[in-house]
């Protein structure tokens, strides 16, 4: 197992240019020696390939898994084979989750780099006696990154966090073209079905259900969207999407995928609408955008019926949810794609060294990822895919820049 989960990282190296240059940067300059490291991510190859990453700049590190079924013991495996305190394994129930959470808290990181903020939760919960010793943490979702500023508002964050998912060259393309893809991935995987025909279900239109929209739509599925943000809905219809409330869309839908980030957008008033045969799938972080609760209420029995799939029996119709609700592209597939991941890492790991250097300038709150580093990870794709483009001239910028130039 550990040679297979080897060959899983070379192949994600093989794959993520970016981070390999900055790769080398971090091996020539060391900006991490010292460093502590305590991360909560999805255990797989493109992970390992940050981790790996981060210790060329001269880091220690222990990381643990963010979801209990995203971790691929293969490469958690080949982690510990290279001297990694990893504490990930898939399948993990709450109580060894937390516990895993509480072994990477123990090694008393610097800085934290997590997916979710699971792992920033706890240092501000049960374990807040080790906060005040980081220096600060980079998040990595869009749920993340809601609950870290509320916690901002309250006047509760103990120390600064970098909005990774904010930045242009992860959210643009990681959440819209990796989840679209990977999630696509998941269900056919799941189910092997056909999506093409299909009345697909996409609730929530921001970035990453625009990607799932839109690669449902080029798989010849007929596309609806629920939304409760006004201008949302309208983007949604103008690129071509029916809109409509969920309770009109359960009556209606084949495949159901919430991608919110909140609670209950899936619930018993909408189960029971749903027709014999409706597939449930979730691609946000959390496992409670989908009502389990409720669809256990009112079934009046279940099995699994195939890898990932569990039948629940509701006497008149059978509903099916794939992957527990959980996160459809990482429990069943193998997340999003590599060459996505190679600048969201690599956004992750100019985080983690921004912060060594600069987090005494820093407030506690959460900050967006600063544009010169942002931009550096998009020069660095071009340059990785043999792209050049223009600059401006010289009397292109004061024209830009100069109120009095006429036409």
């Amino acid at each position: 197992m550990v040679e297979k989960g080897y060959n899983k990282i070379q192949w994600a190296e093989k794959h993520m240019k970016v981070i390999g240059k900055i790769k080398e940067e971090f091996e020539n300059e060391k900006p991490l020696k010292g460093i502590k490291i305590g991360m909560a991510l999805h255990v797989e190859a493109k992970t390992a390939v940050l981790v790996k990453t981060l210790v060329a700049g001269g880091a220690e590190v222990a990381i643990t898994g963010c979801n209990p079924l995203s971790s691929q013991d293969d490469v958690s495996n080949a982690l510990k084979d290279m001297g990694i305190r990893c504490f990930a394994k898939r399948g993990m129930s709450n109580e060894e989750y937390y516990e895993a959470l509480n072994k990477v808290i123990d090694f008393e990181p610097d800085v934290v780099v997590d997916d979710g903020a699971d792992l920033i939760f706890l240092l501000h919960g049960e374990r807040k006696e080790h906060a005040k010793n980081v220096m600060g943490a980079s998040e990595e979702t869009t749920t993340g990154i809601i609950r870290l500023r509320a916690m901002e508002c309250e006047g509760v964050l103990s120390f600064p966090v970098i909005a990774v998912n904010d930045a242009k060259t992860k959210y643009l393309f990681d959440n819209r073209y990796g989840t679209g893809q990977s999630t696509i991935d998941g269900i056919i995987r799941a189910t092997n079905m056909l999506i093409a025909g299909k009345n697909f279900v996409v609730a929530g239109y921001g970035w990453c259900g625009r990607g799932i929209a839109m690669r449902a739509k080029g798989m010849g599925a007929n596309v609806i969207v629920t939304e409760v943000d006004e201008v949302r809905a309208l983007e949604a219809v103008m690129d071509g999407f029916r809109v409509m409330k969920m309770g009109e869309a359960a009556k209606i839908g084949d495949i159901f995928v919430t991608t919110t980030g909140n609670i209950d957008v899936i619930r018993k008033e909408h189960l029971k609408l749903m027709k014999s045969g409706a597939i449930l799938a979730n691609a946000g972080h959390f496992n409670v955008e989908i009502n389990i609760n409720d669809l256990e209420k009112i079934c009046k029995a279940k099995r699994e019926i195939r890898d990932y799939i569990t039948e629940y029996d509701l006497g008149d119709k059978k509903l099916y949810l794939l992957g527990e609700g959980r996160l459809v592209n990482l429990v069943v597939a193998d997340g999003h794609p590599i060459e996505v991941m190679d600048m969201s890492f690599s956004n992750q790991a100019l985080a983690v060294r921004y912060l060594v250097e600069n987090h005494e300038k820093l407030e506690k709150k959460v900050y967006p990822m600063p544009e010169e580093l942002d931009r550096k990870v998009a020069r660095l794709k071009l340059q990785s895919l043999s792209i050049e483009i223009d600059e401006l001239s010289e009397k292109q910028i004061k024209y830009l820049s100069d109120w009095r130039c006429g036409t």
